[in-house]
């Protein structure tokens, strides 16, 4: 689901071949460090945390680990959205 979306927009991008991608850490950066921060901050005001990716390579990280349900997954791919629209 939240692959989907990555794959179908062109603001948000997944660096890693379909093969090796995990099904438990969605890793996505924006087109620029600025706005990588900008999302991290207004993701966390909107109740998603711990998105900032990895300090060496930046981006953003979604975990989907059992406890969260599809509807998690939906509510962040509808604040990537609205992101998206307002800052592309």
């Amino acid at each position: 689901m939240l692959y989907d979306y990555l794959d179908g927009q062109g603001f948000f991008t997944n660096p890693v071949e379909h093969r090796y991608r995990s099904t438990m850490n969605v890793t996505f950066t924006s087109p620029n460090a600025d706005l990588d921060k900008k999302f991290c901050a207004e993701a966390a005001e909107a109740g998603f945390v711990n998105l900032k990716g990895h300090r060496l390579v930046g981006g953003m990280r979604a975990s989907i680990y059992n406890a969260m349900p599809a509807e998690g997954v939906d509510k962040l791919v509808d604040f990537m959205e609205k992101f998206r629209k307002e800052n592309a």
